[in-house]
């Protein structure tokens, strides 16, 4: 058994020094102390033993030991008493004593054997607490080092969107480039609609998905025939059937991209109409939501204002008569209403 350090309270010189020469014998450092008060002054937590007294003056050795549960060291203790009624048996037990021996001592071996249980239960609390607080030092640092790998791995995945949500637009800022009318489209489109959404206070999660939406609303025209957006006239009926395809095959596009499912909707529908005679869904007003009304109203003011190989473009005025009269039934009549408010206003500032 390994050397332990021992503490010892008993106010008798005689079994002080007994007790102290036997421990001391079987190879253990000892302490001695001829009261409570003094064991309490020489007493930490580096001790593997206490071994009280039960009648001392001053503090006996319950009261002693009361004192020394309150540090909670968690260091056994052995009562030493020459009283050996039931009473006090009872009373050490109830206090957390872990044994007692009679004295005097008659049977070294026996007291021996008390004393490397003592000792051997210290050593088994001292692994546990080393064992928890390796345990909880473990548990911090792998949180730690969770939340490190989680915040690189977070870092990777937004990296990751930006990248694919840039291919994405540069694909259709070079299809748009195709075309002198359609150039500046995109851009367009996402200022006027995040202009809307400002001026209707909603929220920056909201903002951002309608802002990524405008910048792919139209990657579906990468499958169609360029000399459709191109051609200087109307479409044919074949032709006009194959390019309102492209909001469902942008819709596609996106699919697979897990963080842009809000922007699917959109970009799937951003040419319903409120009175559900838009496509390729035929939704009607109560199923779009309201950042697909946004883009509504953004995308075909612009497509209005612009110059188009086959049309006239509309000045401010005639395009915003367009929407109000549209109102109900292409676009939502709030949506307009908000929009108008906030081109009036800049034009207004424009010319002051």
């Amino acid at each position: 058994m390994a050397q332990a350090k021992i503490l010892i309270a008993d106010d008798d010189t005689l079994v002080r020094e007994a007790v102290n020469k036997i421990l001391s014998m079987f190879g253990h450092t000892v302490v001695p102390c001829a009261s409570g008060e003094e064991a309490l002054a020489n007493l930490s937590a580096d001790f593997d033993l206490i071994i009280l007294d039960i009648n001392m003056p001053g503090l006996d050795g319950f009261e002693t030991l009361k004192l020394i549960n309150d540090r909670n060291y968690g260091i056994p203790v052995i009562f030493l008493t020459g009283a050996g009624s039931m009473e006090y048996a009872v009373k050490a037990i109830n206090l957390g004593a872990y044994d007692f021996i009679p004295k005097p001592i008659e049977d070294l071996d026996i007291f021996n054997i008390k004393i490397k249980r003592a000792i051997e239960k210290r050593m088994y609390v001292v692994q546990e607490k080393a064992y928890k607080e390796n345990l909880e030092v473990e548990v911090r640092n792998k949180t730690k080092e969770l939340a490190e790998k989680n915040r690189q791995l977070e870092e990777y995945n937004e990296n990751l969107e930006i990248s694919a949500l840039n291919t994405m637009l540069t694909l259709q800022t070079a299809l748009e480039e195709k075309d002198m009318y359609t150039a500046g489209h995109t851009t367009r489109v996402t200022l006027y609609a995040v202009n809307i959404a400002q001026a209707l206070r909603l929220g920056q999660d909201e903002i951002t998905v309608l802002e990524r939406a405008c910048k792919v609303h139209d990657i579906g025209k990468l499958v169609v025939d360029v000399s459709y957006i191109r051609k200087p006239g109307p479409l044919t009926d074949e032709e006009w059937l194959l390019m309102k395809k492209h909001p469902e095959i942008g819709a596609n596009i996106i699919k697979p991209l897990a963080f842009m499912q809000d922007e699917l909707f959109i970009v799937r529908h951003h040419h319903e109409r409120m009175d559900g005679k838009g496509y390729p869904d035929g939704l009607g007003g109560s199923d779009l939501n309201l950042l697909t009304k946004i883009i509504t109203v953004a995308d075909s003011y612009d497509a209005m204002t612009s110059k188009r190989s086959y049309k006239q473009n509309l000045d401010l005025k005639d395009a915003i008569a367009e929407m109000h009269r549209c109102a109900g039934s292409q676009f939502d009549p709030e949506v307009v209403r908000v929009f108008v408010e906030v081109l009036e206003g800049q034009a207004k500032m424009a010319t002051s």
